[in-house]
């Protein structure tokens, strides 16, 4: 089986401009998950019940959007 170097290079080229974007998705769900588990490992050493829970997992949001946003405008220069 021949394989076309043309159909390769354009296959070569769509991973160059996607690739940037694959991991940004997994990274803002890691954020979020790390943060919820640092809140709930928080509210039970403090007893503090969901106030930390709450707290880190917002916090977590707008930490993992900010970075995903700012990734996908540097990417996009």
């Amino acid at each position: 089986m021949k394989t076309n170097p043309d159909k390769l290079k354009n296959v070569n080229k769509i991973y160059r401009e996607v690739g940037p974007y694959l991991g940004l998705g997994m990274q803002l769900a890691i954020t979020v998950t790390v943060m919820v588990f640092i809140g709930i490992w928080l509210d039970e050493k403090f007893e503090l019940s969901p106030v930390l829970t709450i707290v880190f997992s917002m916090f977590g949001i707008f930490a993992g959007m900010y970075n995903f946003i700012k990734s996908v405008i540097k990417s996009g220069k």
